[in-house]
């Protein structure tokens, strides 16, 4: 499928295109060029309606990944949460439903939940977001905002509630220190692939790196998207 991947230009972006291009055409839409420089780039915000309307024409699936810029220490400024979170995602989405595409995946996050993950635990994907934070809070917005677009325009969309994507050298230290909801880069680029293929409405998954399933239940994403996280820890 032709791919237009927004955002993929970012940390996520970079951890997941190697695998997102050995299956689909991609094409990355960005404020700044994506690392590996042979794969198609469009420069521009997603905040301008008319640059992203041109960049999805010919596309079959949009690819949602923005993030915003972070600022001190992964913490991110209210105006581009909001910018990018909320106002990026419904025009992105809006763009790409006026261009004739029918289908969207959103990385969302876990985020959109209060307080520390770890201690809290999560029996499914129905328990309702209450994030207070600006990025959780505007992570939430965007999940409404994609099932808005559902509802409308019945375009089908799945949320994908990430937690941390790092590389495996990185992946390997935090599981050596314990149950981690960490996510391997392949474990992430195999949900993507998963969810650009899966139409039905909008969906929210959880799906991180917690394979014992100790923190969250992912069992949703078994069953409909015949994923769960490959990645353990090596002995050595």
């Amino acid at each position: 499928m032709k791919v237009l991947v927004i955002g993929g230009s970012g940390h996520v972006g970079t951890l997941v295109l190697p695998y997102l291009k050995a299956k689909h055409d991609i094409t990355v839409f960005d404020l700044k060029a994506p690392a590996d420089s042979s794969l198609p780039y469009l420069p521009g915000s997603v905040t301008d309606y008319d640059t992203l309307r041109t960049a999805c024409d010919g596309q079959e699936v949009l690819l949602y990944m923005a993030m915003g810029q972070m600022q001190h220490q992964s913490i991110y400024t209210t105006a581009d949460a909001f910018d990018v979170n909320i106002k990026g995602v419904y025009l992105a989405l809006y763009a790409a439903h006026q261009a004739g595409i029918e289908h969207a995946v959103y990385t969302s996050s876990m985020s959109v939940y209060q307080g520390n993950l770890e201690a809290r635990g999560f029996s499914d994907e129905d328990l309702p977001p209450d994030s207070r934070h600006p990025y959780g809070l505007t992570k939430r917005m965007g999940e409404e905002v994609c099932r808005n677009m559902y509802q409308v325009n019945a375009m089908s969309v799945n949320a994908l509630r990430l937690c941390f994507p790092v590389d495996d050298e990185e992946w390997q230290k935090r599981a050596k220190s314990g149950a981690t909801l960490a996510t391997r880069a392949d474990d992430v680029g195999n949900i993507l692939l998963a969810a650009l293929e899966y139409r039905n409405g909008f969906q929210a998954f959880m799906v991180s790196g917690d394979y014992e399933n100790r923190f969250m239940n992912m069992s949703k994403a078994k069953r409909v998207l015949g994923w769960e996280p490959l990645a353990r820890p090596t002995s050595a």
